[in-house]
């Protein structure tokens, strides 16, 4: 006989709390192995398809490892090093920006930007703060001796964590399914099966989609001589997951630098608002229907929701899990909504006579 509904909700409660107590006590230290995790699941269909093509697990795994260190060194010894740099100057050059943009205003706008007035003191702060606080994060994050050690151990230990969990994925999901309830086992393996659906539409579709898109912001700004294009491209890549806020933000952010390094030269400017136009377009029409699909089951409201919430209480590792809870939330909320309108509950009297 199944345990009473009372009891189950007992034991998923006390797993629910456990979990979360994790992720506020051990947020820094399980870092490392939710990117693991992340990792692994993201690549475990090719290694499935490598094997599908002859290849063992362990070949399949090696192969994907030796080509992720291949791209990953490419990346620090040719990408990292400028994209730090202009991040760097970004924010150092923020109090220019903001000065040339008050001279700006005064010569078009001289009522709003008086000395004292509320907009003049604004754009006075907004410089200082910038460059004090962001330039501070970025040297200190960068130069710090702890800091650097916990990068170091973030990219020795993240790969060794992905690699075996990669190797271990279907060795591991096979773990899990023979732990499940047996009473609510076929249940259970549905409502699994909804939410691996969802997250692999949106986590391994709109991880290509970024990285696509990071890569041609970047390359397409550069092209055009954007002064910090490289830096911008990749934030709006970073972003694209978020829909429409990462064009918004990068594009916004990419012409208003064009504005201050190309002023009267309105074609360059026209370029540069052309790049996210054409972003724009290849996403909705070529790479979201292609690679995410249309049935995600993640509102953008509710995933901005997510990630506020669990990003406040749990800092960037809570910002990682957002997406999953997220979608297996979502999963849980229509799962219930379904039995609940089957109800007796929902129906009545009336649907029991209808029956």
């Amino acid at each position: 006989m199944a345990l009473p509904v009372n009891t189950q909700l007992r034991y998923w409660g006390i797993a629910a709390v456990v979990l979360f107590l994790a992720l506020w006590f051990l947020g820094d230290v399980i870092l490392p192995f939710v990117l693991g995790g992340a990792i692994a699941y993201f690549l475990d269909p090719v290694a499935d398809r490598l094997e599908t093509m002859g290849c063992t697990r362990a070949i399949s795994v090696t192969i994907i490892t030796l080509i992720a260190v291949m791209i990953f060194v490419i990346m620090a010894l040719l990408v990292l090093p400028t994209l730090i740099e202009q991040a760097i100057a970004l924010f150092n050059t923020a109090p220019q920006l903001a000065h040339d943009l008050q001279t700006f205003l005064t010569e078009r706008f001289p009522q709003l930007v008086e000395p004292g007035s509320t907009l003049h003191n604004s754009l006075l702060a907004v410089g200082d703060k910038v460059q004090e606080h962001g330039g501070e994060l970025l040297n200190s994050l960068l130069t710090s001796a702890a800091s650097i050690i916990n990068i170091a151990l973030l990219f020795v230990i993240v790969p060794v964590v992905a690699f075996y969990l990669l190797y271990d994925w279907d060795r591991m999901v096979a773990s899990i399914d023979d732990l499940l309830p047996r009473d609510h086992a076929p249940v259970v393996r549905d409502l699994a099966r909804q939410i691996d659906t969802t997250l692999a539409s949106f986590i391994r579709g709109m991880g290509t989609v970024c990285l696509v898109l990071g890569t041609y912001y970047a390359v397409a700004l550069m092209l055009v001589g954007l002064q910090f294009g490289l830096v911008v491209g990749a934030f709006a890549g970073l972003i694209t997951f978020i829909p429409y806020v990462g064009a918004l933000l990068g594009g916004a952010l990419a012409i208003g630098l064009a504005l201050f390094q190309f002023w009267g030269d309105w074609l360059s400017i026209g370029l540069v608002a052309g790049v996210f136009v054409l972003g724009q377009v290849l996403e909705g029409n070529v790479l979201t229907p292609k690679l995410v699909g249309k049935s995600v089951g993640l509102h953008p409201v509710w995933l901005i929701f997510a990630l506020s919430v669990f990003g406040m209480l749990f800092g960037f590792v809570g910002m990682l899990v957002a997406v999953p809870v997220a979608a297996a939330l979502g999963v849980l909320a229509r799962f219930v909504i379904a039995r609940y309108k089957s109800s007796r509950l929902y129906t009545g009297l009336k649907g029991q006579d209808d029956s």
